[in-house]
């Protein structure tokens, strides 16, 4: 029995699934990306403090996995441990009359929902962002002038070797697209948000209108990760790309999006090394021609 295979087995007995040599493509919102050694789902706490303790006994490397709306994975796939967080890491709860108690693993968009069902206004921004509760506060997700900054009142998260810990307020470090979590090892568990009361009729109708929005402005209906670029100071990433004649550009499957020149769509086969190159040849393009650097918002995991 190999150390996978050992690590499988004493996950199963814990009760977490587990499938092996899983296509990653079925796991991002890209639909690109090559098998994970082991995928495994963990349903609370206790299961995940003992599979990642697990695994870095035997130097496993161990990726979390969101909703996965802006991570790209090699064509190779990921080597070691994928973890989905499920269970109770999808639960939501209302936390007195304006606080929101939400899993790292539910959708952003549950959440809005969650918000919008019980008349709690602050979250609309966020409607229609297509990421994991846990993914939006690692990154500041936001929108519309809105970001999780506004809303996000502290983090609950298990670091490296088990330990639960919380961040709360400037602790966070929010910034544009950054968290006192990016690039780190800790795993954040539970957000916990603070909104205000509203009116169900103009939340929903607000909700709407965002959704509209970006189904107008945005490919909205084709696999991506979303923006693809960080906004450069003074600049709009789109706009940038578009005045370079590069609109409806494609590398193999990957497309500049005819729609909007700041997202890059699977047009049907994309690889991972077809967005890559594409990214690149924006990157060059846009520096040589205007002077500006595009920073990739885009996280690229798996083996090289």
């Amino acid at each position: 029995m190999n150390t996978l295979e050992m690590i499988q087995q004493k996950a199963q007995a814990l009760g977490c699934r587990c499938l092996c040599a899983e296509p990653m493509a079925r796991h991002t919102t890209f639909k690109i990306g090559g098998p994970a050694d082991l995928l495994i789902s963990v349903g609370n706490t206790s299961q995940l403090k003992k599979v990642m303790q697990i695994c870095r006994e035997h130097q496993v490397p161990v990726q979390i996995l969101g909703n996965g709306s802006n991570m790209l994975v090699s064509d190779k796939g990921i080597r070691g441990v994928v973890i989905e967080l499920t269970g109770e890491f999808t639960e939501i709860t209302l936390e007195g009359t304006t606080g929101i108690r939400c899993g790292a693993g539910a959708s952003l968009a549950s959440a809005c929902i969650f918000a919008r069902e019980h008349n709690l206004t602050g979250l609309e921004f966020a409607w229609g962002i297509p990421g994991s509760a846990g993914g939006a506060a690692y990154m500041n997700a936001g929108a519309y002038g809105g970001e999780m900054k506004n809303v996000l009142r502290s983090c609950c998260h298990m670091t490296p070797d088990g330990k639960l810990e919380e961040l709360s307020g400037d602790e966070l470090e929010l910034s544009y697209r950054h968290s006192a979590y990016s690039g780190g090892e800790n795993v954040i568990l539970f957000l916990h948000m603070e909104l205000e009361k509203g009116n169900h009729t103009e939340i929903a109708a607000r909700m709407e209108e965002l959704m509209n929005r970006r189904k107008e402005k945005q490919p909205y209906d084709m696999p991506s990760a979303g923006s693809v670029f960080k906004r450069p100071e003074g600049y709009f990433a789109g706009t940038l790309i578009e005045q370079c004649g590069l609109k409806g550009k494609s590398i193999g499957g990957a497309q500049v999006s005819p729609k909007h020149a700041g997202f890059i769509v699977n047009t049907g086969g994309a690889t991972c090394q077809d967005v890559q190159n594409l990214i690149a040849l924006i990157q060059e393009t846009v520096l040589r021609e205007t002077g500006v650097s595009l920073e990739c918002e885009v996280r690229t995991c798996g083996e090289e």
